[in-house]
């Protein structure tokens, strides 16, 4: 089994990023490779058309507001893998309340190609997606601080 793990922080607070990217199908709002989420399953599943019009298919397997975090597991995807679980995770910064961590991390099984490969394709995905993420929160209008 492969596994790959990509962090950044970004300039917000984790209540704020969470708000952003915590909905199962709120991809389309920071991650301009996927233009479109529809709801499967009553909400527990999402399909994705990314800007190539190739379809993925997603279920979620946890999900928690209080901890911030999300899992889900890819059931149909144009990638050479198999057995992908994949958690997306927002983290507090101690001492910096306006910032929080973001942690995507994955496992998988190669399926055709190495362990290598298949980590450095799941890496460049997740790290091209925080960095949007990041863009996204820095092109937000700028809010107020206030101390708790």
């Amino acid at each position: 089994m492969a596994s790959t793990s990509v962090s950044r922080t970004v300039p917000a607070s984790p209540e704020e990023v969470w708000n952003l990217i915590g909905g199962f199908h709120a991809l389309p709002d920071w991650l301009p490779y996927i233009p479109e989420s529809v709801s499967e399953q009553g909400g527990g599943a999402r399909r994705l058309t990314n800007a190539d019009g190739e379809v993925i298919v997603e279920q979620m397997t946890a999900y928690s507001r209080q901890e911030r975090f999300y899992s889900y597991a890819i059931l149909r995807a144009p990638f050479p893998v198999t057995g992908y679980l994949s958690t997306l995770r927002v983290h507090a910064v101690p001492g910096r309340p306006e910032e929080a961590e973001v942690q995507w991390d994955g496992r998988f099984v190669p399926d055709g190609v190495s362990d290598e490969e298949a980590e450095a394709l799941f890496t460049g995905i997740y790290r091209d997606g925080l960095d949007a993420l990041d863009a996204t929160v820095r092109a937000r209008p700028a809010r107020p601080f206030h101390a708790p």
